[in-house]
Protein backbone atom coordinates (compact mmCIF):
# COMPACT_ATOMS: atom_id res chain seq x y z
CA UNK A 1 0.00 0.00 0.00
CA UNK A 2 1.59 3.32 -1.21
CA UNK A 3 0.86 5.99 2.05
CA UNK A 4 1.45 8.63 -0.18
CA UNK A 5 -0.76 7.88 -3.53
CA UNK A 6 -4.02 9.51 -3.29
CA UNK A 7 -7.00 6.89 -1.86
CA UNK A 8 -10.50 7.03 -2.14
CA UNK A 9 -11.89 7.91 0.99
CA UNK A 10 -15.93 7.05 1.82
CA UNK A 11 -17.48 8.23 5.26
CA UNK A 12 -20.54 6.86 6.86
CA UNK A 13 -22.65 9.32 9.32
CA UNK A 14 -24.83 8.02 11.82
CA UNK A 15 -27.69 8.09 13.15
CA UNK A 16 -28.96 11.67 13.95
CA UNK A 17 -26.60 12.26 11.90
CA UNK A 18 -26.34 13.18 8.01
CA UNK A 19 -23.25 13.70 5.74
CA UNK A 20 -22.90 17.40 7.08
CA UNK A 21 -20.94 15.91 10.26
CA UNK A 22 -18.01 14.67 7.94
CA UNK A 23 -17.39 18.12 6.90
CA UNK A 24 -14.01 19.20 8.99
CA UNK A 25 -12.55 15.44 7.88
CA UNK A 26 -13.95 15.48 4.66
CA UNK A 27 -12.19 19.02 4.22
CA UNK A 28 -9.05 17.71 6.09
CA UNK A 29 -8.01 14.62 3.82
CA UNK A 30 -9.27 16.37 0.61
CA UNK A 31 -6.39 19.13 1.73
CA UNK A 32 -3.94 16.05 1.16
CA UNK A 33 -5.45 15.30 -2.25
CA UNK A 34 -7.55 12.24 -1.48
CA UNK A 35 -11.12 11.64 -3.37
CA UNK A 36 -13.46 11.92 -0.69
CA UNK A 37 -16.80 11.18 -0.82
CA UNK A 38 -19.81 11.32 1.79
CA UNK A 39 -22.82 9.86 0.30
CA UNK A 40 -25.91 10.31 2.63
CA UNK A 41 -28.18 7.20 3.33
CA UNK A 42 -30.34 6.24 0.90
CA UNK A 43 -33.33 8.94 0.22
CA UNK A 44 -31.41 11.44 2.66
CA UNK A 45 -30.08 13.10 -0.65
CA UNK A 46 -31.22 16.42 1.16
CA UNK A 47 -30.11 19.55 3.37
CA UNK A 48 -30.40 18.89 7.24
CA UNK A 49 -33.29 21.04 7.09
CA UNK A 50 -35.19 19.48 4.95
CA UNK A 51 -34.98 16.38 6.65
CA UNK A 52 -36.23 18.51 9.15
CA UNK A 53 -39.12 19.63 7.73
CA UNK A 54 -40.13 15.98 6.16
CA UNK A 55 -38.31 13.15 8.14
CA UNK A 56 -40.66 10.49 5.63
CA UNK A 57 -37.45 9.34 3.98
CA UNK A 58 -36.09 8.43 7.03
CA UNK A 59 -39.01 6.00 7.93
CA UNK A 60 -38.06 4.14 4.64
CA UNK A 61 -34.55 2.95 5.72
CA UNK A 62 -33.51 -0.57 7.12
CA UNK A 63 -29.54 -1.68 7.74
CA UNK A 64 -29.76 -4.20 4.54
CA UNK A 65 -31.41 -1.28 2.46
CA UNK A 66 -28.09 1.23 3.84
CA UNK A 67 -25.87 -1.17 3.70
CA UNK A 68 -26.79 -2.11 0.05
CA UNK A 69 -26.73 0.96 -1.19
CA UNK A 70 -23.08 1.55 0.17
CA UNK A 71 -22.09 -1.49 -1.47
CA UNK A 72 -23.39 -0.29 -5.01
CA UNK A 73 -21.56 3.16 -4.18
CA UNK A 74 -18.54 1.20 -3.38
CA UNK A 75 -18.44 -1.27 -6.09
CA UNK A 76 -18.72 1.96 -9.00
CA UNK A 77 -15.07 3.54 -7.84
CA UNK A 78 -12.11 2.78 -9.57
CA UNK A 79 -10.09 1.34 -6.57
CA UNK A 80 -10.98 -0.19 -3.45
CA UNK A 81 -11.13 2.62 -0.84
CA UNK A 82 -10.25 3.27 2.82
CA UNK A 83 -13.91 3.28 4.79
CA UNK A 84 -14.66 5.20 8.00
CA UNK A 85 -18.15 5.01 9.78
CA UNK A 86 -19.65 7.01 12.34
CA UNK A 87 -21.65 4.97 15.03
CA UNK A 88 -24.07 2.67 13.39
CA UNK A 89 -21.91 4.16 9.89
CA UNK A 90 -19.62 1.84 12.04
CA UNK A 91 -21.86 -1.34 11.84
CA UNK A 92 -22.45 -0.57 8.70
CA UNK A 93 -18.66 -0.27 7.85
CA UNK A 94 -18.23 -3.61 9.55
CA UNK A 95 -20.75 -5.01 7.00
CA UNK A 96 -18.56 -4.04 4.31
CA UNK A 97 -16.08 -5.02 5.40
CA UNK A 98 -17.21 -8.74 5.51
CA UNK A 99 -18.07 -8.17 2.35
CA UNK A 100 -14.60 -7.38 1.14
CA UNK A 101 -15.46 -3.62 0.06
CA UNK A 102 -12.40 -1.73 1.37
CA UNK A 103 -8.86 -1.98 1.30
CA UNK A 104 -8.97 -0.61 5.36
CA UNK A 105 -11.59 0.69 7.55
CA UNK A 106 -12.28 2.32 10.85
CA UNK A 107 -15.18 2.32 12.95
CA UNK A 108 -15.58 5.89 14.50
CA UNK A 109 -17.55 5.74 17.74
CA UNK A 110 -18.67 2.47 16.25
CA UNK A 111 -21.92 1.04 16.87
CA UNK A 112 -21.41 -3.21 17.23
CA UNK A 113 -22.98 -5.70 15.22
CA UNK A 114 -24.37 -8.95 16.12
CA UNK A 115 -22.58 -10.80 18.69
CA UNK A 116 -21.53 -7.92 20.53
CA UNK A 117 -23.30 -8.15 23.90
CA UNK A 118 -22.72 -4.64 25.34
CA UNK A 119 -25.62 -2.48 26.02
CA UNK A 120 -24.19 0.19 28.90
CA UNK A 121 -27.11 2.01 30.43
CA UNK A 122 -25.82 5.12 28.89
CA UNK A 123 -26.23 3.65 25.73
CA UNK A 124 -29.97 3.25 27.00
CA UNK A 125 -30.53 6.32 28.00
CA UNK A 126 -29.09 7.85 25.11
CA UNK A 127 -31.18 5.87 22.25
CA UNK A 128 -34.27 5.87 24.99
CA UNK A 129 -36.26 8.45 22.79
CA UNK A 130 -36.52 5.84 20.08
CA UNK A 131 -36.42 2.65 22.00
CA UNK A 132 -38.60 3.46 24.82
CA UNK A 133 -41.80 3.32 22.65
CA UNK A 134 -41.89 -0.27 20.41
CA UNK A 135 -44.68 1.63 18.61
CA UNK A 136 -41.64 3.77 17.27
CA UNK A 137 -39.87 1.06 14.66
CA UNK A 138 -41.29 2.97 11.78
CA UNK A 139 -41.47 6.60 12.86
CA UNK A 140 -38.20 9.05 12.62
CA UNK A 141 -37.78 10.67 16.23
CA UNK A 142 -35.42 13.19 16.91
CA UNK A 143 -33.24 14.16 20.31
CA UNK A 144 -34.80 17.24 22.24
CA UNK A 145 -31.45 19.59 22.75
CA UNK A 146 -31.06 18.47 26.53
CA UNK A 147 -31.19 15.03 25.24
CA UNK A 148 -28.50 15.81 22.19
CA UNK A 149 -26.76 17.21 24.65
CA UNK A 150 -26.24 13.86 26.97
CA UNK A 151 -25.60 11.89 23.40
CA UNK A 152 -23.42 13.50 22.02
CA UNK A 153 -22.01 16.98 23.08
CA UNK A 154 -21.69 15.84 26.34
CA UNK A 155 -18.28 17.58 26.98
CA UNK A 156 -19.05 20.16 25.25
CA UNK A 157 -21.06 23.38 27.29
CA UNK A 158 -24.63 23.64 26.57
CA UNK A 159 -24.44 26.52 24.22
CA UNK A 160 -21.89 24.88 22.40
CA UNK A 161 -24.04 21.42 22.53
CA UNK A 162 -26.97 23.53 20.79
CA UNK A 163 -24.85 24.83 18.57
CA UNK A 164 -23.83 21.83 16.83
CA UNK A 165 -27.51 20.36 17.17
CA UNK A 166 -28.66 23.33 15.24
CA UNK A 167 -26.50 22.40 12.48
CA UNK A 168 -26.25 18.10 12.40
CA UNK A 169 -29.40 17.14 14.21
CA UNK A 170 -32.06 15.12 12.49
CA UNK A 171 -34.53 12.79 13.43
CA UNK A 172 -33.26 8.90 13.46
CA UNK A 173 -34.18 6.61 11.24
CA UNK A 174 -35.70 4.51 13.81
CA UNK A 175 -36.25 0.69 12.09
CA UNK A 176 -32.49 0.86 11.38
CA UNK A 177 -31.79 1.32 15.47
CA UNK A 178 -33.95 -1.22 16.56
CA UNK A 179 -32.46 -3.85 14.29
CA UNK A 180 -29.32 -3.06 15.50
CA UNK A 181 -29.96 -2.63 19.32
CA UNK A 182 -31.88 -6.17 19.05
CA UNK A 183 -29.91 -8.17 16.85
CA UNK A 184 -28.84 -10.49 19.44
CA UNK A 185 -32.44 -11.48 19.73
CA UNK A 186 -33.21 -11.83 16.52
CA UNK A 187 -32.52 -14.85 14.13
CA UNK A 188 -31.03 -13.84 10.71
CA UNK A 189 -30.32 -10.33 12.40
CA UNK A 190 -28.92 -8.18 9.21
CA UNK A 191 -25.72 -7.12 11.60
CA UNK A 192 -24.58 -10.29 11.55
CA UNK A 193 -20.72 -10.99 10.08
CA UNK A 194 -17.70 -13.79 10.45
CA UNK A 195 -15.80 -12.53 13.00
CA UNK A 196 -12.86 -15.54 12.16
CA UNK A 197 -12.47 -14.25 8.91
CA UNK A 198 -9.12 -13.66 7.64
CA UNK A 199 -9.51 -12.28 4.42
CA UNK A 200 -10.64 -9.21 5.34
CA UNK A 201 -9.13 -5.47 5.17
CA UNK A 202 -7.13 -4.44 8.60
CA UNK A 203 -10.10 -2.92 10.68
CA UNK A 204 -9.48 0.05 13.12
CA UNK A 205 -11.83 0.29 16.19
CA UNK A 206 -11.70 4.38 17.00
CA UNK A 207 -13.24 5.05 20.35
CA UNK A 208 -13.76 7.97 22.36
CA UNK A 209 -13.37 7.97 26.29
CA UNK A 210 -16.11 10.43 27.28
CA UNK A 211 -18.85 8.95 24.91
CA UNK A 212 -22.47 8.11 26.06
CA UNK A 213 -23.87 6.38 22.72
CA UNK A 214 -20.95 3.68 22.36
CA UNK A 215 -18.89 3.73 25.35
CA UNK A 216 -15.08 3.02 24.78
CA UNK A 217 -15.31 -0.25 26.36
CA UNK A 218 -18.07 -1.41 24.17
CA UNK A 219 -16.35 -0.64 21.01
CA UNK A 220 -13.14 -2.62 22.53
CA UNK A 221 -15.33 -5.71 23.49
CA UNK A 222 -16.36 -5.12 19.57
CA UNK A 223 -12.88 -4.94 18.70
CA UNK A 224 -12.22 -8.30 20.78
CA UNK A 225 -14.51 -10.52 19.25
CA UNK A 226 -12.42 -10.33 15.73
CA UNK A 227 -9.13 -11.80 17.83
CA UNK A 228 -9.99 -14.91 16.42
CA UNK A 229 -9.23 -13.57 12.81
CA UNK A 230 -5.69 -13.41 11.78
CA UNK A 231 -6.71 -9.92 9.93
CA UNK A 232 -5.29 -6.64 11.85
CA UNK A 233 -7.83 -5.59 14.34
CA UNK A 234 -6.70 -2.58 16.42
CA UNK A 235 -8.19 -0.53 19.11
CA UNK A 236 -7.70 3.06 19.88
CA UNK A 237 -9.39 5.25 22.52
CA UNK A 238 -9.25 9.10 22.41
CA UNK A 239 -9.74 10.51 25.99
CA UNK A 240 -11.74 13.23 26.76
CA UNK A 241 -14.07 12.81 23.68
CA UNK A 242 -18.02 13.06 23.10
CA UNK A 243 -19.82 10.57 20.39
CA UNK A 244 -20.15 13.70 17.79
CA UNK A 245 -17.23 13.22 15.33
CA UNK A 246 -16.63 16.96 14.72
CA UNK A 247 -16.06 17.60 18.60
CA UNK A 248 -13.00 20.54 19.17
CA UNK A 249 -9.79 18.08 18.69
CA UNK A 250 -11.56 16.21 15.67
CA UNK A 251 -8.53 16.75 13.78
CA UNK A 252 -6.27 14.81 15.77
CA UNK A 253 -9.13 11.48 15.47
CA UNK A 254 -9.10 11.89 11.98
CA UNK A 255 -5.21 12.38 11.14
CA UNK A 256 -4.70 9.32 12.99
CA UNK A 257 -7.45 7.34 11.56
CA UNK A 258 -6.04 8.01 7.96
CA UNK A 259 -2.77 7.17 8.85
CA UNK A 260 -3.07 4.09 10.21
CA UNK A 261 -5.44 2.93 7.49
CA UNK A 262 -3.03 4.27 4.79
CA UNK A 263 0.11 2.60 6.84
CA UNK A 264 -1.57 -0.88 7.32
CA UNK A 265 -1.07 -3.50 5.46
CA UNK A 266 -3.22 -6.57 4.95
CA UNK A 267 -1.60 -9.81 6.18
CA UNK A 268 -3.77 -12.04 3.53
Amino acid sequence: MNADAPSNIVLIHGLWMTPRSWENWAARYEERGHRVTAPAWPGLEVEVEELRRDPTPLTQLSVTKVVDHYDRIIRGLDSPPIVMGHSIGGTITQLLVDRGLSRAAVGVASASVKGVLDMPLSTIRSAFPVLGNPFNRGKATGLSPKQFHYAFGNTMSREESDKVYERYHVPAANRVLFEVALANLTPGAPTKVDFARDDRAPLLFAAFGEDHVIPAKASRHNAEKYRKSSAVTEFQEFPGRPHFPGAPGCEEVADFALEWALRTPRRS
